[in-house]
């Protein structure tokens, strides 16, 4: 952790190596996976008194440190700490640990009463698994800007489905047991109460008012605002709570007849009222339901707002990123170079940048409120190798893609390596070199490694994204195959009778299904952590794209790899972590079982003790040798025709 002032050079104020081997809680390994957070020792941090001090958990213990003298201290805590937030004003401190709500003053440590409820199914004060993994809401509990009370989840899992994840590698473990609620089933009960910490809960707030099935978001600034959708994910609320009573006030309500997106940092109340990011045409910012005119751009965030000007990131052409400030008359100022993927983060009218480039090391600045500009150090490593995609947009889809070819290439024809996620909320063809170091890295093992972002993905608008509705599966990978073939009408270095598809979660999906579905034009696939049966996969997801299965069940059968088993030819690798609880091994298993069934030969990696992430170094390391020599050896020559 290192600090950042206006005419300091940045400086160390706390080294976690100094700490010792880090021992995570089950609840903050559940944490970073539905996080994607795969980095160790300080991975996040929460203010005290404005800044001064920082505090955050580590090895499910609290540090508080000063970022003036890098002083710290180890708060007292029942050691299974995990998402500390101070109390303003004070030097009291509360933490999720288990089901509990807890709370510290650095000596004492007591759990929140009523908080500590008997039974395994009730907890207070963290996100449940829809929340978490699909929301983007990975708290469960707001501080009043005053102090001494909290708003805070609490969540019912008793009528959720119980699944279990065993550990075959260990026959004498006990199978994990987790709630997963997959599409079409019941989700958690989730409730929203004002608590007094130190009497405890007091006040439910009245959210779902017989309407609304998911609790999206809650801020507690000025106003406490929380965030709702009906299940269907078709209606969006914003509810104004009175505090004292509970009673909710809708402010705002968005309806759209595929699905509202949820934005982060959004709603943001400000000086200019209730902002959001909203689906108007393009992606825009809205004030107070009011859509502005930012011209033919698309809003990717929303940074906030400072001295009545709006601070956001848009893009310039789907692959790009760039940093802006909105003028109160509603000019567009650009504060990153368009071509390169910025981001951003506001306060006070500071800002925070980082920028990734597509050619070059990513670099790192603070723009000050006082006009200074300093520049951080990076201490990421480089991918060791030339890193250079080069990209391209392509047929009458105007599909976006890069291409990655080996170091020096001569430009004979290569086989080709599709190398996509190619769904919704992951967008991989991006002006930024790192997003394409594994891509590279199989350039360089002699293939044409080729990116595609299809319908579906996110930076080219709402009505881009929503062409996949009712439908994972055709849409999505006939963009794929055109899109590959009208880039080799342009690029002499693919050999289109050996073509090759390798992927993970939904790119995992569309790997299997492109042996499956057009082997005429895809020859051999390793497909990673799959959905196969959508059925399988959860509510929050996978409802807002194909339906609830009880309505739409054609929406089921038409995504699903599990009918399209007797027709695959080609030859198929899956892979799957056995401790995977997002995309459970069942849907490798169920597939590899039909596959069995129609007498259609494939392979099967089974990961021990991975999950969805498999962060474990080795692990990451082999997979690729072994996906490599897999798709070596089959792409060597061109295959038979089926």
């Amino acid at each position: 952790m290192w600090s950042v002032r206006s005419g300091e050079d940045p400086r160390p104020v706390f080294d976690a190596a100094g700490e010792g081997d880090e021992t995570l809680t089950d609840a903050e390994k559940a944490r970073r996976e539905r996080m994607r957070e795969q980095a160790s020792g300080v991975v996040s941090y929460a203010p005290v008194d404005g800044g001064a001090e920082v505090v955050f958990a580590l090895g499910g213990a609290l540090h508080r440190v000063d970022v003036a003298t890098g002083d710290s201290q180890e708060l007292t805590t029942d050691g299974g700490a995990f998402d500390p937030l101070a109390e303003p004003g004070t030097d009291r401190v509360a933490y999720a640990s288990g089901a509990q709500l807890r709370i510290t003053d650095g000596v004492t440590d007591r759990v929140v009463p009523g908080t500590d409820e008997p039974g395994d199914t009730i907890s207070w004060g963290t996100a449940e698994f829809v929340a978490a993994e699909e929301m983007g809401r990975g708290r469960g509990y707001w501080w009043d800007p005053d102090g001494q009370r909290v708003a805070a989840c609490r969540v019912d899992t008793s009528p959720v489905e119980q699944w279990w994840i065993s550990s075959p590698e260990d026959p004498s473990a006990t199978p994990r047991q987790i709630r997963y609620p997959a599409a079409g089933t019941a989700n958690a009960i989730v409730q929203l109460w004002i608590v007094d910490v130190d009497t405890g809960p007091q006040i439910e707030v009245d959210w779902q008012q017989g309407e609304f099935e998911y609790l999206a978001d809650v801020q507690w600034g000025e106003r406490l605002l929380c965030t709702v959708q009906t299940r269907d994910q078709r209606t969006l609320v914003i509810l104004d709570i009175d505090p004292e009573t509970g009673s909710a006030t809708e402010v705002q309500r968005i309806t759209d007849e595929h699905w509202v997106e949820l934005q982060p940092n959004t709603p943001h109340h400000s000086d200019r009222g209730l902002l959001m990011v909203v689906d108007d045409g393009n992606r825009t910012i809205s004030i107070d339901g009011v859509s502005l005119d930012l011209g033919d751009v698309q809003v990717r965030s929303l940074l906030g707002v400072h001295d009545g000007a709006i601070y956001a990131t848009v893009t310039t052409d789907a692959t790009d990123s760039v940093v802006v400030r909105v003028a109160e008359d509603g000019s567009v100022e650009m504060l990153t170079e368009p071509g390169h993927f910025a981001n951003g983060v506001l306060g006070a009218g500071t800002l925070a940048i980082t920028t990734a480039r597509p050619n070059g090391d990513s670099t790192y600045e603070i723009r000050w409120n006082d006009g200074t500009t300093t520049q951080i150090e990076s201490f990421a490593s480089s991918p060791g190798f030339p890193c250079t995609p080069t990209f391209h947009t392509v047929g009458e889809r105007s599909i976006n893609l890069a291409v990655c070819l080996p170091d020096g290439h001569d430009g004979s024809p290569l086989p080709v390596l599709l190398d996509p996620y190619g769904g919704p909320h992951a967008q991989r063809v991006l002006r930024a070199r790192n997003a394409f170091a594994t891509s590279q890295w199989f350039a360089e093992q002699g293939f044409a490694v080729v990116v595609i972002d299809g319908r579906g993905t996110p930076g080219r608008g709402p009505a881009f994204e929503r062409e996949i509705q009712g439908d994972f599966a055709t849409k999505v990978l006939d963009d794929q195959i055109d899109a590959l073939h009208a880039l080799a009408e342009i690029e002499p270095s693919l050999d289109l009778s050996r073509v090759g598809i390798r992927g993970w979660s939904f790119g995992g999906y569309l790997a299997a299904l492109a042996v499956m579905r057009r082997p005429d034009a895809v020859h051999a696939a390793v497909a990673g952590a799959p959905v196969t049966d959508w059925a399988l996969y959860d509510t929050h997801y996978t409802e807002r794209y194909i339906g609830h299965p009880g309505s739409e069940p054609a929406n089921y059968e038409r995504s699903s790899l599990l009918s399209d088993a007797p027709n695959l030819g080609r030859p198929l690798m899956l892979i799957h972590g056995l401790a995977d609880d997002n995309v459970v091994a069942a849907h490798t298993l169920v597939l590899s079982q039909a596959l069995l069934e129609a007498g259609r030969p494939h392979e099967v990696l089974p990961l021990s003790g991975v999950t969805h992430m498999t962060p474990q170094e080795q692990v990451a390391e082999n997979l690729l040798h072994l996906q490599r020599d897999f798709l070596k050896a089959h792409l060597s020559t061109p295959p038979k025709d089926l």
